[in-house]
């Protein structure tokens, strides 16, 4: 059969049989039409520039197999075809992208082709974060299948990105029948492929213990990694990874996987009898059903799937990049980010306005850049069992109200920054009194309670109104520049009574559009501020939220020490940029460690510096410290939080941690270096820098110097300072004639 080809750049369409195929230099994705009208996977990977049909899954008999009525063959079935998006109830007994519930009770769905369209650009999400470019920069296929015996439709989007090894996928579903039907799942994305020769990568944790690296071999069975808090959490980023059994920060083959969504989500990792794997990702269909009126559709969060064949810090690049360029929508995203001081771990609740302006000036004799005034300067908060929700100003701690303070700073020179819980609220409270029905429960019911506080349902409109206006209000009147968003407790008894008892399972996902809706009014409304989420550090800490945030606070624990693992597991998936690190006191907070003030800082440079401290109390010759770091930071902000960032050693597998930063240009590169314990007769270990330019000559601190690819390929021994415990260097590399 001779195969005819419509080539359109990015994406080329073959007939006999129809295939698509999504390409450019760097990653290419092939599917196609199979027997029945079926769409089958063949191939993503490593960009090819042709494709004559090599991977159609070949006809093989297995037993217990069925197949289609019309053609009843042994050799083609849905249980083992590598399906583009498979249904469920039928042939196919691996996990559905689709379920489907219908009035009268029947769950089987099988979805056949219909047709396909191509667009420049990408079109946007309604109603949900997602990527962007423009016309030159993507171009997007949706195909179309049909449920002729269910009347459903179902447009199956996938965007290549021209200059990087990415495809962004999502699902749509429309009812074209007379009768609402159920949508209980419906996967973002779903991927088979035969490749099993894999481990599964994956970032878990739990508080102040975010996003540690597991990595573990891929068995026959399913492997579930999830959320149902209602937010992505502490517990399990959004994100997986299948990498090469053998794959380093350097070298073997990488396919990253991340969810655009900030709430419960699931991934189902699954290897069936004949090692086929099928990866999907989307909302958690635990406790999530959508009612589906005839003539309207559901639309999925959007998933990036990002190939690497140069190891884990190629695939990493890649997410940084698409990140940075195409998700990120503010303003800030490219924009170097102020050191802030935040007032949390200087006063806690116990503070005034004359405390605040002298913590304000010593900030500024040290170079910090913004003050943040944290929790405790609204209602009647003086501890966390009051006032959520309430967002005046508390005149008993602040009589002249939050503009004294705002233009105590800008009159240094500094910004100012306030921190909200918009989404909480407290029983002792006005808004509680006023009403108490905008609280998330089961009318009733026990309730659960944490941190002395419930949750706000932002699925109804009123609730965002309230809080907009409210906002509004105190950013109008604070003239405030940065906004700390907290989110510090998670979804319990998920119910809205102003909701049908069969419409219960969509209050959870509600919750979530409520909020981006929230955040895009306020968003655009205020694009010259700078917003920061956090949710008890780096419980929320995921692309959807980085879509209206350009940072994250990347976790409660803010020693050194833990910092390590939190932020290496964090840039495996984020940008550096996106990254809070502050530098606190000691011994610390959470670990009531003592660690030295020069790791503290170093640690707190490799991402968006800020101190979490009160500079009141610090000794002189500390003060002067803090000042030579500030200073050094601001030397090489741009570099660390812009440049191309690469991870050296790697503290889940040695005591030593090590990374870099290094210019588009190569001509400058930043290295930290990391030892966490010394031993006496230490033995010597090697440190290689990587990503420079291997035929130029570069000083070392202005030491010695030596080519890029001595540097890489031999490498240095990294001597710190041997001051014991947790000793830290740096390496300046500056390109020389």
């Amino acid at each position: 059969m001779t195969q005819t080809s419509t080539k359109s750049e990015l994406i080329e369409v073959s007939s006999n049989p129809l295939t698509f195929h999504l390409h450019n230099s760097q990653v290419s994705y092939v599917f196609g039409v199979e027997d029945e009208n079926v769409l089958a996977h063949h191939y993503y990977g490593k960009s090819v520039d042709h494709y004559s049909n090599l991977r159609r899954y070949p006809r093989l008999m297995r037993h217990f197999a069925p197949s289609p009525e019309e053609i009843e063959t042994r050799d083609f079935s849905l249980s083992t075809l590598p399906q583009e998006f498979p249904g469920a109830g039928g042939a196919d007994y691996r996990e559905p992208g689709i379920v489907v519930e219908f009035p009268n009770g029947s769950r089987t769905v099988n979805f056949t082709y219909d047709s396909y369209t191509i667009t420049d650009g990408k079109p946007q999400l309604a109603g949900l974060p997602a990527t962007f470019a423009q016309k030159d920069e993507a171009k997007t296929l949706t195909v179309k299948l049909v449920e002729n015996d269910a009347h459903l439709e179902l447009y199956l989007s996938y965007t290549i990105f021209r200059d990087l090894p990415v495809i962004t996928r999502s699902a749509r579903v429309k009812n074209l029948g007379q009768q609402p039907v159920q949508v209980q799942r419906l996967a973002s994305f779903s991927l088979d492929s035969p490749d099993n020769e894999l481990n599964l990568l994956q970032l878990n944790g739990r508080y102040a213990q975010e996003r540690n690296v597991t990595v573990e071999p891929l068995n026959t069975g399913i492997k579930i990694l999830d959320s149902k808090r209602g937010a992505s959490g502490h517990t399990q980023n959004p994100f997986c990874a299948l990498i090469d059994r053998h794959a380093t920060e350097f070298s073997g083959e990488a396919f990253g996987f991340c969810l655009i969504y900030s709430g419960s989500h699931k991934s189902i990792i699954q290897m069936d009898g004949y090692n086929q794997v099928r990866i999907q990702m989307g909302i958690n269909d635990q406790n999530f059903e959508w009612w589906l009126e005839p003539q309207k559709s559901f639309q999925s969060p959007e998933a990036v799937l990002v190939h690497s064949d140069q190891g884990l810090n190629s695939m990493s690049q890649s997410f940084h990049d698409l990140f940075l360029n195409h998700l990120m929508k503010s303003k800030y995203s490219h924009q170097t980010r102020p050191i802030l001081l935040n007032n949390w771990e200087a006063t806690y609740f116990n503070f005034d306005e004359k405390q605040l302006q002298d913590i304000i000036s010593s900030s500024h004799d040290l170079g910090i850049e913004m003050f943040v005034l944290d929790d405790g300067w609204f209602g009647e908060r003086d501890a966390p069992d009051s006032s959520l929700g309430d967002w005046v100003v508390d005149r008993k701690k602040l009589p002249n109200g939050l503009k004294p303070l705002s233009d105590y700073c800008h009159s240094l020179g500094m910004k100012f920054g306030l921190w909200f819980e918009p989404e909480m609220i407290s029983v002792k409270s006005k808004l509680y009194e006023d009403h108490p029905d905008w609280v998330l429960e089961i009318p009733g019911q026990r309730r659960s309670i944490d941190r002395s506080q419930f949750v706000l349902n932002l699925g109804r409109a009123e609730v965002r109104d309230y809080l907009l206006e409210r906002m509004s209000y105190i950013i109008d009147h604070a003239d405030l520049d940065y906004i700390k968003w907290d989110m510090n407790r998670n979804m319990t008894e998920v119910y809205d009574a102003k909701l049908s008892a069969s419409e219960q399972g969509e209050v959870s996902h509600r919750y979530i559009l409520g909020l981006y809706d929230l955040l895009e009014h306020l968003t655009d409304k205020y694009p010259d501020i700078l917003f920061e989420s956090c949710s008890g550090g780096g419980g929320r800490y995921d692309a959807g939220m980085l879509y209206y945030m350009p940072q994250t606070w990347t976790s409660d624990n803010t020693d050194a020490i833990a910092r390590l693992k939190i932020q290496y597991g964090t840039s495996l998936l984020y940008p550096v940029v996106s990254m809070g690190a502050h530098v606190s006191a000691v011994p610390n907070e959470q670990t009531g460690r003592m660690t030295p003030l020069r790791t503290r800082g170093l640690v707190a440079s490799s991402g968006n510096l800020g101190y979490e401290l009160n500079p009141l109390n610090l000794l002189e010759n500390e003060r002067q410290e803090v000042k030579l770091q500030i200073k050094w930071y601001k030397a090489h902000r741009h570099l660390i939080q812009f440049g191309k960032f690469y991870r050296l050693q790697d503290p889940f597998e040695t005591m030593r941690t090590a990374w870099m930063f290094v210019s588009d240009d190569k001509k400058a590169a930043v290295a930290m270096y990391f030892n966490i314990f010394s031993e006496a007769s230490s033995p010597l270990h090697m440190l290689n820098f990587a990503g420079l330019d291997p035929s130029q000559k570069y000083s070392v601190n202005g030491e010695y110097t030596a080519y890029g690819s001595e540097l890489m390929q031999i490498g240095i021994y990294p001597l710190t300072q041997n001051d014991g415990d947790f000793d830290s260097a740096v390496f300046e590399l500056k390109a020389v004639e």
